[in-house]
């Protein structure tokens, strides 16, 4: 796998032309890696890419991976920076997610990665059956004790086919409710807020200066490059997805075949996709770059558009970008469907 990934690495290096600013190992369970392995995938993008002096190079792991000896041996290596997937402090919503490490574990390991980086972001899930108000505070107080410069929050989405939607739909668990999910949210920003966090974007939370460079990008249309079974690309015109089979991937690869399949985005699709991404940031959506990117023609769709959302204060105007309140931030997927040009 490593090696198909590496060659596909190959077969791709002119698809960049800007120099790579950050290098993110995500998907599956990449900290399953030895230190030699990232550095023989990374070795590889060195190799063919034009690499900024100090990129970002973030590694996903999961707290049961994160031994003494995995932190002191990655902290060898190139990686900067850890996204580590705690989920929940609490034993019963880590065994509902199926999740294989104990508070315990989740608590040790961040104390652990502390002693060797700086930039470590930690996962938490809000929204969860059974989950109490008291539960989620007491999850997010955790997380703000811990001193992580970055904390990503998200909602729980039940996957088809999955434990949790059997449990689900034979009653044993209830669904998860979104108004409670969305008081969660508004914990959870103001918890946060009253330590200093900044909410830059719908589910992500940093202290000033450590906001994840990776996430940013694909908030900014930047192009980037997404390799291995599974792995999306995007360069602003066109997205593409390769095979998600491994042994496909890998067949075809070793054939000198990308195995991926691409689909060209017209200037409508450029249009939603800006609006759905911006509008979860703090910096929201800017009229002025509407009618830059994409014309006047979206542009006064938009002003029209945003009219029953200013009035209903879920939207406010600040100068030229359009941003949720806090009465709309928990709303912001369904109102970026109704700005959507279709």
């Amino acid at each position: 796998m490593l090696g198909a990934i590496c060659k596909e690495l190959e077969l791709r290096k002119d698809e960049l032309t800007t120099p790579i600013e950050t290098i993110y190992f995500g998907g599956g369970t990449p900290s399953l890696l030895t230190p030699k392995q990232i550095d023989f995938v990374l070795q590889t993008v060195y190799d063919n890419f034009t690499i900024i002096d100090s990129p970002e190079i973030t590694l996903e792991a999961n707290p049961d991976d994160l031994t003494d000896a995995k932190i002191l041996s990655l902290s060898s290596s190139k990686i900067n920076r850890l996204s580590i997937g705690i989920q929940s402090f609490f034993e019963e919503d880590l065994k509902l997610m199926n999740r294989a490490h104990n508070q315990t574990e989740a608590l040790e390991c961040v104390e652990k990665a502390k002693q060797y980086f700086k930039n470590i972001s930690i996962d938490l899930m809000y929204g969860i059956p059974q989950m109490s108000p008291q539960r989620w505070q007491e999850n997010i107080e955790l997380a703000l004790s811990l001193g992580v410069p970055h904390i990503s929050c998200y909602v729980l989405t039940v996957e088809p086919k999955t434990a949790l939607e059997h449990f689900i739909k034979n009653g044993d668990i209830r669904p998860v409710d979104d108004a409670v999910a969305a008081r969660h949210h508004e914990v959870l920003v103001e918890k946060t807020a009253a330590v200093g966090y900044h909410n830059y974007e719908f589910s992500n939370f940093c202290i000033p200066g450590w906001e994840s460079q990776s996430n940013s990008s694909y908030w900014k249309r930047k192009p980037y490059l997404g390799v291995g079974p599974s792995a999306h690309s995007y360069d602003v015109v066109s997205r593409s997805w390769n095979v998600s089979n491994n042994s496909r991937y890998i067949k075809s690869i070793e054939s000198g075949v990308l195995p991926l399949t691409k689909e060209v985005l017209t200037t409508k699709n450029q249009y939603n996709e800006y609006v759905m991404t911006r509008l979860r940031t703090a910096g929201g959506v800017s009229i002025d770059e509407i009618g830059a990117f994409f014309g006047q023609k979206f542009q006064s769709y938009l002003k029209q558009n945003i009219q029953q959302h200013l009035t209903s204060d879920l939207l406010v105007c600040e100068g030229d970008f359009v941003k949720a309140t806090k009465k709309g931030k928990f709303l912001t997927d369904g109102i970026a469907a109704d700005l959507f040009m279709i």
